[in-house]
């Protein structure tokens, strides 16, 4: 699986609002400078996230962007479907849409489990969890693994 720029950078200016003071909206240019992401390339994401309401945007003096729903309700799965789409796709198409086969007609399992485990850690993991710094336990038991972080 991987996880493209555009999907990261939604996460880190998401992350950013979420800790922003008491929910003061936050200019796209601020938000570029804070997380060292390419304006222009975030104002479309922000664009996105707006139409999947994630983020809301506010216009004039001081205007900016603003979570559209509290941060413990958003979760990072939330975030990229709004800028990606589905979590895990092969082909371009979801695990559950496919069908194979003969010999490989067990990899559907694998592509179905592959996609459960991404989204039982990206849907457990809220905005609210990242800008307070923590990551709820049985996420943090994976990272504590020290195979997790090893590259075979």
């Amino acid at each position: 699986m991987r996880i493209s720029a555009k999907a990261d950078y939604a996460v880190r200016a998401s992350v950013e609002l979420a800790a922003a003071t008491e929910g003061h909206p936050v200019s796209a240019e601020a938000l570029a400078s804070a997380q060292q992401v390419p304006h222009r390339f975030l104002e479309a994401i922000l664009r996105d996230l707006r139409r999947e309401g994630i983020v809301s945007s506010r216009r004039g003096a001081g205007g900016g962007y603003v979570l559209a729903r509290p941060a413990d309700e958003i979760s990072v799965a939330d975030v990229v479907r709004a800028v990606d789409g589905p979590l895990v796709y092969v082909r371009d198409q979801r695990p559950s849409d496919l069908d194979y086969s003969g010999t490989a007609a067990s990899l559907l399992h694998v592509w179905v489990a592959l996609r459960a485990n991404v989204r039982a850690v990206l849907a457990r993991v809220t905005l609210a969890d990242l800008a307070s710094g923590t990551v709820p336990a049985e996420v943090r038991l994976l990272v504590d693994d020290d195979e997790a972080w090893e590259n075979p």
